[in-house]
């Protein structure tokens, strides 16, 4: 039977924020398939560039692990990599990773589809690369389990020039699939498919939403970055027709080369007609919309979107949640209608609905514009159709002289 890894946590204090921080590195801990056995704080009023947080406190932390054998120690934000080293060094050279590292490592153990696991190892050679040192000391100091899934079990270190060339190859991968996602787009456009995009906060129940909305059968796990790769699906309210896009979870200070890397599958959430930010009722919501608005604005977003808090369930007093929010739960079923209806009125002023009369002589033209019109309802009259109709209104011109005076 595989051991569990055990990890401590070493949590720096730099602002207020920590406490999330360390509740995150927890829940990272347990996605990675480790087990948290502890942890220590440390104020931080000036970095120390040989060990982030004073040889003084990591001699206390020695102490404490005084004895334990097999734990790895979690740095709780960014190290150097000559920082990683001394506090190895420090505490009797044990393995010692950092928080991107550890994100990483749950990317590469979660990522499923070709172009999932191409935009990790993207991430991780790019986070690898300035890394290296000598002949890899901090990146061999590593050994196994956590922190060194995906191109951490290969010996890329002995070679700079393979990595950069690796780089250069899964960019180019990269850019073709945004290709190809940019003709799926113009597809949609040509087919006036209204896109709706799922973004948020990870682990707030996305996936899950997607599931009730569409019956997509997407993985629902309790566990951070549990889905990685984009999924869509077409679903339908009161015969309009969208297209349900899901992407992958935001989290405080997601590693720059992870925003980067995951562009091309944001970029589905960037370029939407309406995105559904969601976030947990029962936990920091307000941080949840803050870390998702400011990540996608980052990268040029600007659309319309509604607020929706997810788990409404595990929240006895909903009276101090914001009125601006719609509320559900996913697990329960509650709130799902308003949510479909709310998606409706956000597409009501481009829309007009009202009744055509088609001369019999003008079906031919009429079906031609079949792609600009919604039917509600028809009957065949002694002069021609009548139909009721939901149309957009950039195309009300085309209907012109079929509309009913």
């Amino acid at each position: 039977m595989e051991q569990i890894e055990k990890i401590f946590i070493i949590q720096p204090i730099l602002d207020e924020n920590w406490r999330v921080l360390h509740s995150e590195a927890v829940s990272l801990i347990e996605s990675a398939g480790g087990s948290y056995c502890g942890s220590c704080h440390q104020v931080i009023k000036e970095i120390n560039p040989a060990t982030y947080i004073g040889s003084g406190k990591l001699k206390e932390i020695a102490q404490t692990l005084d004895g334990l054998d097999g734990v790895t120690i979690l740095f709780n934000g960014e190290l150097s990599p000559s920082q990683t080293l001394n506090i190895s060094a420090a505490l009797d050279n044990r393995k010692v990773i950092d928080r991107t590292t550890l994100i990483l490592d749950i990317f590469a153990l979660n990522a499923v589809t070709g172009e999932g696991k191409i935009q990790v190892e993207l991430a991780q050679l790019k986070y690898i690369y300035p890394r290296l040192k000598g002949k890899g000391a901090a990146l061999s100091r590593l050994g196994g389990g956590i922190g060194s899934r995906g191109p951490g079990e290969t010996q890329l270190e002995t070679d700079r020039r393979h990595i950069r060339y690796r780089i250069k190859y899964l960019e180019n991968r990269l850019k073709e699939t945004a290709t190809r996602r940019g003709l799926q787009l113009g597809r949609r456009e040509k087919r006036d498919v209204k896109t709706i995009a799922l973004v948020g906060y990870t682990n707030t129940g996305k996936s899950s939403l997607m599931n009730a909305l569409t019956g997509a059968g997407v993985l629902e796990k309790n566990a951070l970055f549990a889905t990685l790769d984009p999924t869509a699906r077409r679903f339908m309210i009161d015969g309009n027709e969208f297209v349900l896009i899901d992407t992958v979870g935001f989290i405080q200070k997601l590693p720059h080369d992870i925003v980067e890397a995951f562009k091309s599958t944001l970029e589905s959430a960037v370029n939407c007609d309406l995105a559904l930010f969601i976030a947990d009722a029962s936990g920091d919501y307000r941080m949840q919309f803050e870390t998702t608005l400011s990540t996608l604005v980052s990268l040029g977003f600007n659309k319309p979107y509604l607020k929706v808090l997810n788990k409404c369930d595990l929240v006895e007093d909903t009276e101090h949640l914001p009125t601006d929010c719609i509320y559900i739960s996913v697990k329960q079923g509650r709130g799902i209608e308003e949510l479909k209806e709310r998606i409706l009125n956000s597409f009501a002023d481009k829309f007009t609905t009202l009744r055509l009369s088609v001369p019999y002589s003008e079906l031919g033209n009429y079906s031609s514009l079949a792609y600009a019109v919604k039917e509600h309802g028809r009957t065949f009259t002694d002069t021609g159709l009548d139909a009721d109709c939901t149309i957009e209104n950039k195309y009300l011109h085309l209907f012109d002289k079929y509309i009913a005076k």
